[in-house]
């Protein structure tokens, strides 16, 4: 894989940083590829703005860490999605979260959309909305081969070992989530 761009989007308490660190995390300490990690958020603890990038690479050393037109963009809210959609490559991959995003408005040509119910999920067979995210994770891991599942398995095991049934429960269905909506084909 040469330069790969993953943008999240989402407000602020969906664990859209702590998405990107994972991922971030998986492809570099797991995986073997060079990744640079960013994020920027608004003052707000919960509920404002937030957005997270990774640049990945299997070849050569990442030398610019920003994202500049992404290959894939994850929407976990409806203002992520409208301020950031435009950016999208060409070609791209968008997954967003089917309960907070609608689609609307023109996209970049041949984008592919997946849609991932991960707050339902999460909520509904986890017990716990803060696990979307890591649904969401799974679901990208799945749709994009990005990131190895087996890495990802271990890194939310060492991320958090005190929650760890829970977030593996997520994954998984995240996993199942990501397998589904390929089987389905784009939306």
């Amino acid at each position: 894989m040469v330069r790969y761009e993953v943008r999240i989007g989402g407000f602020g308490g969906q664990g859209v940083v702590t998405m990107a660190v994972v991922m971030g995390e998986t492809a570099s300490l797991i995986d073997g590829k060079y990744v640079v990690q960013t994020q920027s958020y608004g003052p707000e603890a919960r509920g404002g703005s937030s957005k997270s990038e990774v640049v990945m690479d299997d070849e050569e050393e990442i030398d610019y860490p920003k994202v500049q037109r992404p290959d894939v963009f994850i929407a976990m809210s409806r203002a992520a999605y409208l301020s950031y959609k435009d950016g999208l490559k060409e070609n791209g991959t968008l997954i967003v979260d089917e309960d907070l995003v609608e689609i609307e408005g023109d996209l970049p040509k041949g984008v592919k959309i997946y849609k991932i119910p991960a707050t339902r999920i999460a909520e509904k067979d986890v017990g716990v909305k803060q696990a979307s995210n890591v649904v969401m994770l799974g679901a990208f891991a799945v749709i994009t081969k990005a990131i190895s599942l087996d890495g990802l398995r271990k890194r939310v095991e060492d991320r958090w070992p005190r929650f760890v049934k829970t977030n593996l429960q997520a994954l998984e269905l995240g996993i199942k989530a990501g397998e589904a909506a390929l089987a389905s084909g784009e939306k």
